[in-house]
């Protein structure tokens, strides 16, 4: 835990990518495999299910700490985290002890779940007088569930990759699909032998930049093949040893949610992943992807679900075929390999698929134009087509690993938007934990505000700090960790979809709204109505 933790404190303290990168090296270079195992699992960002109650927590570390109701509540309220507020107000430890990371894990915080309530305390009594403040944050961290720290996954791959000598993309193999945190998976995320593949591995997702200047600006556009961004749920459909396994690109299996897609897929060869978007399809056309999210949160699929929302496979890439890994070969080849697999004989996929291998498989269609300004006239077709906008793929681009600029480009249509008034704000997560950075915004229906949206993203830290100065001085109710805030201040919200939803008190929900500009010109009374992004819905314009 003293090795973990000080690892902890490392990459807390930095904002610098090598700094991160070289402390998480030296640290891989060092721990045991069953320590290192367990890091690999923390810093990726999965996490255990809560091992105590929140509020058995609170009750604990008040009475350690001899604090009333109140004082805790404001203590927690200054700090705005709750395993941090626990590890500064606890008194100091009067044991020591130099435990792994991997037994205070599997030996003493998970089995924490199933004891009973005074034993549950005790030991927390216990853990805790073993640690420094930094270890009980960490400890903390882990118990509620709320472990993050700064660095994505790809820093971590980068940093087995440093201290293992194996390079990255083979790294980043091994740590998509399902593991377990154990010695024999951290060995093997360090062995020599490339060729280790599981079954139902995927490989790691290949992810576009947002185009950022005018696209003639890429070249010549015979480069570049240009396809629609489709509106699903992004996935690699394995084909192997004769089992299929579908997976998102969050690698979570979801083979279960599309029977059809499974049943299909028994028609290709074994040695196949295909990257595509799962869609929501009938007659020939998307449908909104709210139905599509019906087949993810439903627990059980009826036969009418299946009925009312059928899916297809929108194959956009091939990663794998014939069992040999084709993400080296060049895009244009590597879509060859596609269509001559999922319609065979086509020289080209059409738009109709006709003589494609299974009616659910299709192949993205490429736009066949020969100039940027006949691609940005197709683009204008976006809404009315239910796409997101164009894909820009380098013609001779490998499949890379992650978020990469220069091959992959995504030029989506401009977003929805509305002025919207602030009314709702809570406290954000980790280095955000003391300020208001979550909002809730509201839009004016019968003379009053109904919340629409929430949003924590686009404002820069200076006006982050305006805002939370505001929501401070400007509370009139407290609920829980929410703050009800003087109506006043408006802002630009941004959002790519929209659609009508019983489960909202506004009656529609929005998709991926974030904060487009603070409308520091415009007074509240000028905010938009309900009925204005009710319009859009129906394909109106935005204001």
């Amino acid at each position: 835990m003293k090795h973990f933790t000080r690892l902890f404190v490392a990459l807390d303290e930095t904002t610098k990518t090598t700094e991160k990168v070289n402390a998480m090296s030296e640290y891989f270079s060092t721990c045991t495999p069953t320590d290192g195992a367990w890091t690999v699992y923390l810093l990726t960002g999965r996490k255990l299910r809560q091992l105590v109650p929140t509020a058995r927590l609170a009750e604990c570390v008040k009475e350690q700490a001899g604090l009333s109701d109140w004082l805790f509540a404001e203590s927690y309220d200054a700090v705005g985290d709750l395993a941090e507020t626990i590890a500064l107000l606890l008194p100091p430890p009067t044991n020591n002890s130099d435990v792994p990371l991997r037994e205070w894990v599997e030996d003493r915080l998970m089995p924490l779940r199933s004891k009973p309530e005074a034993e549950q305390k005790e030991l927390l009594v216990k853990y805790w007088n073993e640690l420094s403040t930094s270890e009980r944050l960490v400890m903390n961290k882990i118990i509620t569930g709320s472990f993050r720290i700064g660095v994505s996954q790809l820093l971590v791959v980068k940093a087995l990759s440093k201290a293992s000598g194996v390079d990255e993309p083979t790294i980043a193999h091994r740590l998509m699909g399902d593991w377990s945190p154990t010695e024999e998976f951290f060995t093997g995320l360090f062995s020599s032998d490339t060729q280790d593949a599981d079954a139902s591995r995927p490989y790691p997702f290949y992810l576009a930049y947002p185009l950022e200047q005018e696209p003639d600006a890429l070249g010549e556009i015979a480069d570049w093949l240009a396809e629609w961004k489709w509106d699903g749920i992004r996935s690699q459909l394995i084909r192997r040893e004769g089992k299929t396994f579908i997976w998102s690109r969050g690698e979570e299996l979801i083979s279960e949610r599309f029977p059809e897609l499974m049943e299909a897929a028994e028609q290709l060869p074994d040695g196949t992943v295909i990257d595509g978007e799962i869609l929501a399809w009938a007659e020939g056309e998307v449908l909104p992807f709210n139905l599509l999210q019906k087949r993810i949160t439903r627990k059980s699929l009826s036969k009418k679900l299946l009925q009312e929302i059928p899916v297809a496979l929108m194959a956009y890439d091939i990663l794998e075929h014939n069992g040999i890994d084709v993400r080296i070969q060049p895009m244009n080849e590597r879509r060859k390999m596609l269509v001559q697999l999922l319609t065979p004989g086509a020289l080209d996929a059409a738009p109709s698929c006709r003589g494609q291998l299974n009616s659910i498989f299709r192949v993205s269609p490429s736009l066949m134009v020969s100039t940027w300004d006949e691609l940005a006239e197709s683009r204008k077709n976006s809404r009315e087509l239910k796409v997101e906008g164009i894909m820009l793929k380098r013609a001779d681009s490998a499949y890379g690993v992650g978020r990469r600029k220069g091959d992959w480009w995504k030029w989506k249509v401009n977003p929805f938007s509305i002025d919207a008034v602030l009314i709702y704000a809570q406290r954000g997560h980790g280095k955000r934990a003391s300020l208001y950075t979550d909002y809730t915004f509201g839009v004016w229906h019968d003379g009053k505000l109904v919340p629409v949206a929430k949003a924590y993203s686009g404002l820069d830290d200076a006006e982050i700090r305006q805002v939370d100065a505001f929501i401070r001085q400007n509370t009139l109710e407290k609920f829980g960790p929410v703050r009800t805030v003087k109506p006043e201040l408006v802002f630009e919200i941004a959002f790519e979809g929209i659609q009508h939803s019983p489960r909202h008190k506004s009656g529609v929900a929005v998709r991926f709204p974030r904060i487009a500009r603070w409308r520091t010109d415009k007074p509240m009374q000028e905010a938009d109505s309900l009925e204005t992004l009710s319009s859009l819905i129906n394909g109106g314009s935005s204001q």
